[in-house]
């Protein structure tokens, strides 16, 4: 387990999936991680962001509703010490700006961004809230995975954006920031690794996915089943994770691991 209260530039530090319907999303995912939802609306809006937490900490939100035109789907918010600068970088790396940079409920501003291939990504420049308290532990997340059809661009966006450096790690590779220390100890990778990336399945577009624990993997499969999800890939192992990707009811995809080693 980590407990966290803040980042650094660079490090993904949050994440959060929009719905239709905010109260059935909520059901799903507390059904199958324990979550306590905190329903939250902004003052004079009709957007809900709730907040979802494992012993009064929060590890992910719910907005409803979808944006127009958006699929149900989670996406990863990157710390950044400006999202205006980060936004313009992004682009000037051959990305494209999807929501130019706004105030942000905490008081700190977003931006949502696509890299060269498409894959949609969130920068965060923070205010009051900083990021998820807790990850790498059952019902937390705990890290995000880059497929793609073009791996080189991808590495060389990511490294003007962030300044990630990649390290081949099996048919993966392991994105890594040089001087951050996260993770735990005991890791089979090193601690600076804050993100992986796999190429595409032939046809698939590029997509940033997020993978949450769990601490029995044959049971959140089947508890997702029975709240009206999808087995998109069934357990497998993954040493020294089981691991599993499923779909929510809306459609919108996440793996589930669970460390066995």
């Amino acid at each position: 387990m980590t407990e966290r209260d803040g980042y650094q530039h660079g490090v993904p530090c949050w994440v959060d999936t929009w719905q239709p319907d905010a109260d059935a999303a909520a059901a799903f995912y507390a059904g199958i991680f324990g979550w306590e939802v905190r329903s939250g609306s902004p003052a004079g809006t009709e957007t809900r962001y709730d907040l979802c937490t494992v012993q009064g900490s929060d590890v992910a939100a719910i907005g409803s509703p979808l944006p127009e035109g958006a699929a149900p789907a989670w996406t990863t918010y990157v710390w950044v010490d400006d999202a205006d600068a980060a936004a313009a970088k992004a682009a000037d790396a051959g990305g494209s700006l999807v929501t130019a940079p706004f105030a942000s409920l905490d008081g700190g501003r977003m931006a949502i961004v696509t890299d060269p291939a498409g894959a949609l990504l969130g920068l965060w420049q923070p205010g009051a809230h900083r990021g998820a308290q807790r990850v790498n532990e059952p019902s937390a997340y705990a890290m995000s995975l880059l497929h793609t059809p073009d791996t080189a661009a991808a590495a060389a966006f990511y490294a003007d954006l962030f300044g990630w450096t990649t390290e081949a790690f099996g048919p993966a590779t392991m994105f890594r920031l040089p001087g951050f220390v996260g993770g735990e100890p005991t890791q089979p990778v090193p601690r600076d690794v804050v993100a992986v990336m796999a190429p595409a399945a032939p046809g698939a577009p590029a997509a940033w996915g997020v993978d949450l624990w769990v601490a029995d993997i044959d049971a959140a499969v089947a508890r997702a089943g029975e709240l009206g999800g999808r087995v998109l890939m069934a357990v497998h192992d993954r040493p020294p994770f089981r691991s599993a990707v499923v779909a929510d009811p809306e459609g919108a995809a996440f793996s589930l691991s669970q460390l066995v080693a």
